[in-house]
């Protein structure tokens, strides 16, 4: 894996992955941002070269890494140019442009909606393929951009299924949290921040009053970092749930598969998401799991097959949902059966169907 772990760059790691094992015999450049080339998984290096900007400073890091994009794109002539964030798509356009090199763009989800540069558009309209990883991520790209159908195609997220796999509630979490294996455990994997509000954690809060009634033993750990912590910590104390709710921070990721293990009930019940890998990952460990039915979670969640779709503003709704998944009651037979939910996510969404995917795509665009 690289140094740096969010959504993009686990798409990132999976798409190169899947590159060299489908192509084999191609030469592949890579391009790291925020890398400084202390950790690159050594699985990446056959026929791999990387290049890093991680060591600039962060004011000059964005210009010194368009300038090796465009030096290395004149120097080595690739057959094709994938850029896994839009905003260097512009790079992207200019070499097409200038040296007639086919480009790729993925679009994961806010970054390429609303798209209001000039620059981005046009170079969103000239990519000669977009990969969207959701429906919802596609349509709203097709809404928004005068873009050709015909070159937006799906390439939806992976996860490491060997990573996440079913077990029982960790010892050492349980004692760590002071609590008991009959704690019915709700579960939110997501950044604290201002600009991921959308991810629905403030709703659960506010819905746990009411739980609580119904579930008297029920505690909420949310997992994650960042400037949005006090907020919620001000947001725990008015609704008077200091005692069952636990702002775990920041998680590593060798603990990660434990945290979801731990939990009764996964619940990101966003309305902003392009995709949401936690919500693979949760699956995979067996648990029963719900999102918002307004994003990508509608795909991640195979349009409520594999877990419980509801209106993240619909706060009654929520509430029920949880209450009836905590108590097994909801009529949802597979949310019962952790080995079934593992066996359909891996099917729909493992790394093995990604690569197939991803070789229709390759093998249609070198027929066009």
């Amino acid at each position: 894996m690289f140094e740096f772990k969010g959504g993009i760059q686990t798409y990132s790691y999976f798409l190169l992955k899947a590159l060299q094992l489908t192509a084999p015999d191609r030469r592949y450049q890579v391009c790291l941002k925020h890398d400084t080339g202390n950790v690159v998984d050594p699985a990446l290096t056959h026929h791999t070269h990387f290049s890093f900007a991680g060591q600039w400073p962060l004011a000059l890091r964005t210009l010194v890494f368009a300038g090796q994009l465009f030096t290395l794109g004149v120097w080595q002539r690739p057959s094709l140019i994938i850029t896994t964030h839009v905003n260097f798509a512009v790079v992207a356009y200019w070499l097409k442009r200038l040296l007639g090199i086919p480009y790729w763009i993925v679009a994961h989800g806010v970054e390429v909606w609303n798209v209001q540069r000039p620059a981005l558009q046009r170079a969103l309209e000239q990519a000669d393929r977009i990969l969207a990883v959701s429906h919802y991520t596609r349509d709203r790209l097709l809404q928004e951009q005068s873009l050709d159908a015909a070159r937006v195609v799906l390439l939806p997220n992976t996860f490491e299924a060997d990573r996440f796999q079913m077990g029982p509630k960790p010892e050492f979490l349980l004692q760590r949290y002071h609590l008991t294996p009959g704690d019915a455990i709700l579960l939110t994997v997501a950044r604290l921040s201002e600009e991921d509000r959308y991810k629905g954690y403030d709703q659960i809060l506010r819905a746990l009053p009411a739980i609580r009634r119904q579930v008297p033993r029920v505690h909420y750990l949310l997992v994650g970092k960042g400037d949005d912590r006090s907020r919620v910590e001000r947001l725990i104390e008015e609704l008077q749930l200091q005692e069952c709710v636990t702002l775990a921070g920041f998680v590593p990721d060798e603990e990660l598969g434990d945290y979801y293990n731990l939990c009764d009930v996964f619940a990101m019940p966003s309305k902003g998401e392009g995709f949401g890998i936690v919500y693979l990952e949760a699956l995979s460990c067996g648990k029963p799991t719900l999102g918002g039915n307004q994003d990508g979670a509608l795909d991640a969640l195979c349009q409520g097959q594999l877990g419980v779709l509801v209106n993240p503003d619909d706060l009654e709704a929520l509430t029920e949902a949880l209450i009836q998944m905590l108590q097994h009651t909801y009529p949802h037979p597979i949310l019962y059966n952790p080995a079934l939910i593992r066996q359909k996510v891996i099917e729909t969404y493992g790394f093995e169907q990604f690569q197939k995917t991803l070789l229709k795509i390759m093998a249609a665009f070198e027929e066009s």
